[in-house]
């Protein structure tokens, strides 16, 4: 591809494509199993599985990891311009109503999130991603299921960009033994979460179902510091959703922020609880 060729949303879709029967293939011809690829490299399975169907994009330092273990002799680390150009270039097609607060978090220094319904959606896997928007009711049409749950994986990018956001996340007990999808989705999910609580720019907690009473009890919500601005909220309930900007607003939900992770578990305390969670399930 031309140095300045324009690479157009359907054209990067294609790459992607292209790029994951590539991995599928140079992957089988070293006799491995998504699952063994994925072990070897620090990648979960179901990653592995994303990338080849081109459901999700192939980050450089996977292609690059699997050039190297499978002895692609540079076929996948020669597309990793093409595939940064095609991220830069690409629309990530978010519900209209959801592209302020996508702008603000892809922007973001601080986030902190607080879940007692769901996984928060940056750290969801594309199984419980499409367990959620499959369950949605009115119903989505499955083009429209695959564009959200792509985009939606597409956000998880903020988590490993240089300069590293500092992330917190409190999660009810209740949301991790709730089986979205099933019991092998939602541990898959747990493991996820293991690997993401042991990040270094992760906090990540889990509130007790023992907590007979906290400042949380009206609901969700995320606060975020895009750089060089003020923090603000998100809320977002039975398809309304709000922006909070009024700076005493914001105030009161990070003060309710701070006395929930006062009562949650630690993080050491917490992981361990998802992994005695994962195994129950």
């Amino acid at each position: 591809m031309a140095e300045n060729e324009p690479l157009d949303e359907a054209g990067g879709a294609d790459l992607f494509r292209a790029l994951g029967r590539q991995v599928q293939v140079l992957r089988e011809r070293a006799g491995l199993s998504r699952r063994e690829l994925g072990d070897q490299l620090g990648y979960s399975e179901e990653t592995v599985f994303s990338v080849e169907r081109g459901r999700r994009t192939p980050q450089p330092e996977f292609l690059e990891a699997v050039d190297r273990l499978v002895d692609g002799r540079g076929l996948l680390s020669v597309a990793v311009e093409d595939v940064e150009r095609a991220k830069s270039r690409s629309r990530v097609r978010h519900p209209a109503w959801f592209l302020d607060y996508a702008r603000l978090e892809k922007a973001a220094v601080e986030l902190h999130f607080y879940a007692t319904l769901t996984i928060p959606g940056l750290l969801q896997t594309e199984s419980y991603a499409r367990a959620i928007f499959t369950a949605r009711q009115p119903l989505l049409g499955e083009g429209e299921i695959d564009e959200r749950v792509a985009a939606r994986l597409s956000r998880q990018e903020i988590l490993t960009v240089w300069p590293l956001p500092t992330v917190s996340v409190v999660i009810e007990e209740a949301v991790l033994r709730r089986c979205i999808g099933g019991a092998l989705v939602q541990q898959d999910q747990l493991a996820s979460l293991l690997r993401i609580g042991a990040m270094r720019n992760v906090h990540l907690q889990v509130l007790p179902l023992t907590c007979e009473g906290h400042a949380g009890m009206e609901g969700p919500f995320i606060l975020l510091t895009p750089k060089g601005r003020q923090p603000v909220a998100y809320v977002e309930v039975q398809d309304v959703s709000r922006l909070v900007t009024d700076q005493e607003q914001v105030r009161i939900l990070a003060a309710r922020y701070g006395s929930i992770r006062a009562q949650a578990l630690d993080p050491v305390q917490s992981l361990a609880l998802i992994e005695k969670v994962r195994r129950e399930l």
